[in-house]
């Protein structure tokens, strides 16, 4: 076989392999849920915070070291190695009597998460440069098993319980997962060829280390928060938003959110791809700018709003005769109250069927205009006095299906996102991909631990959902600002007369 079969080949085990693991990565989501919801387990809500949070923790802490030992002894050895080390706690999940056995066995099969790093380093060294962007965002299109996970296990769930029947029967699904794991851990010994860095075996811990010292790498660790570590986080807080913002049932938001999983993994061979040909720059300045675009467009919150309008105020003094929802008759003078107009929002909420969790389509925000009298019959008034106050209510739906296309656009842009990151580094630093790589990749998990512990607290505080958006927003732009800033520092340094012409316009202008 030709060393260019041997890296199709190796890039195809990768992708298969890292979907695997990724699928196994975020199984709590869904089964910790099923747990809870069908009564097995007592868990409150912070110890299911916690199990579903701490396989992201474990694989995020445990890639540096992966990245390192990756660089060393190579992929072939170290990618099968993780499974099988995941796939023993996995397969002890189903015993589980306790929370603290729980607990345990999710921090082992944690491990899964870190594979992220192992492949990284082992494809980038099958592809020249011009080419690793692209075979990295094929690889990177394993994040598509979080959206595996989530429609395949609640069908599973359902089989083996026999639709709830036989709770135990949940038991059963770990071992499956456990059993994916050890027979692609196989397979990928079976069709896959041993390469490493040449430097590697000579090198000292501390030197193959020193890159970390480079300010890029953690500017690039920045990057992987946003797009990595918000889809991680994003894949898990869609679900409990869609519960509460939409009255979804569980399985109709694992189905929603599927929308966001899906394609922002799938996309990330084609974030690849454009960072090979238009320079991975290119592909985050667009990542960074329409991302904060969309994310502002979900700021605003599925709201009622109540203001005061417009009132009715007498033109001159008298007793009020009549008070009706038509008018008001003050003396001979007849007061017409303003009734509710095109686009009011009770009106309009009536009209589209919008009845308690039932739902129109209403794209934009909606006004109704009310004056409601504040005088009873026989009242003396003065000239001037208030007749009516004027009441104004702003109704915003914040469609489901307009909300799903933003998310899903915000998903792909992450996943283009992600590939352009990881472009960069075997470019920056081609003899410590690991090392780098490992260190960018715990930055963007850490991102996908920590982000809906912060979403839970500004949730708390300000009892917004929307603040979620909010947070990335400021994440983003602190991207777009830091980048930024430093492609000016870097065209003064390299092109000092180029950026003056840019910057000064000729004088015929």
């Amino acid at each position: 076989m030709t060393d260019q079969g041997r890296a199709y080949r190796v890039l195809t085990m990768n992708t298969l392999a890292f979907t695997v693991c990724f699928a196994a990565w975020m199984l709590n989501g869904v089964l910790v849920t099923f747990l809870v919801v069908n009564k097995i387990y007592e868990w409150d809500k912070v110890q299911v915070g916690w199990l579903i949070g701490i396989p992201v923790l474990m694989g995020a802490i445990t890639r540096l070291p992966l990245g390192i030992l990756t660089d060393k002894y190579g992929g072939r050895v170290i990618f099968p190695l993780v499974m099988l080390a995941a796939a023993v706690p996995m397969f002890l999940i189903s015993y589980a009597d306790s929370y603290s056995y729980y607990f345990l066995a999710s921090l082992g099969f944690g491990l899964a998460g870190a594979s992220f790093a192992v492949g990284v380093a082992y494809t980038s060294l099958w592809f020249p440069p011009e080419r690793q962007g692209t075979a990295l965002g094929i690889f990177g299109m394993g994040n598509m098993g979080a959206g595996v996970t989530t429609l395949v296990v609640p069908i599973l769930l359902r089989a083996l319980t026999d639709g709830g029947a036989h709770a135990e029967g949940w038991r059963l699904l770990p071992k499956f997962y456990a059993a994916a794991l050890l027979a692609t851990a196989i397979l990928f010994w079976l069709f896959t060829y041993s390469r490493k860095l040449q430097q590697a075996q000579s090198r000292g811990l501390r030197y193959r280390l020193a890159p970390l010292q480079d300010v890029r790498v953690w500017r690039f660790g920045l990057y992987y928060f946003f797009t990595f570590g918000g889809f991680v986080a994003l894949a898990a807080w869609l679900v409990p938003y869609y519960v509460n913002v939409y009255s979804l049932s569980v399985a109709s938001a694992g189905f929603m959110a599927t929308f966001f999983n899906l394609p922002s993994g799938a996309i990330r061979a084609v974030g690849g791809w454009i960072s090979d040909r238009l320079g991975a720059r290119s592909v985050l300045y667009l990542v960074f700018g329409a991302g904060i675009i969309v994310l502002i467009l979900l700021f605003p919150p599925r709201m009622e709003i109540q203001t005061p309008g417009q009132g009715i105020t007498a033109a001159s003094a008298g007793t009020v005769t009549a008070v009706s929802e038509a008018g008001i008759s003050v003396g001979d003078e007849r007061y017409v109250l303003q009734e509710r107009g095109n686009g009011q929002a009770s009106q309009a909420r009536i009209r589209f069927g919008i009845r308690g969790n039932e739902e129109g389509f209403l794209s934009l925000p909606t006004a109704l205009f009310l004056q409601e009298p504040v005088v009873r019959v026989g009242d003396t008034v003065a000239k001037g006095q208030l007749l009516a106050r004027g009441i104004t209510t702003i109704y915003f739906q914040a469609n489901k299906w307009i909300f799903t296309a933003l998310v899903f656009l915000l998903g792909i842009l992450m996943g283009m996102g992600s590939a352009a990151v990881y472009k960069h580094i075997p470019n920056y630093f081609p003899t410590s991909v690991g090392v780098v790589g490992g260190l960018v990749g715990v930055i963007g998990a850490l991102g996908g631990f920590f982000s809906p512990i912060l979403f839970g607290y500004l949730l708390s505080a300000t009892g917004v959902w929307t603040t979620a958006w909010m947070f990335f927003a400021l994440v983003g732009l602190s991207c777009l600002v830091w980048m930024h800033l430093v492609i000016r520092r870097m065209m003064r340094a390299r092109a000092p007369v180029l950026i003056r012409q840019i910057e000064e316009s000729p004088a015929s202008e």
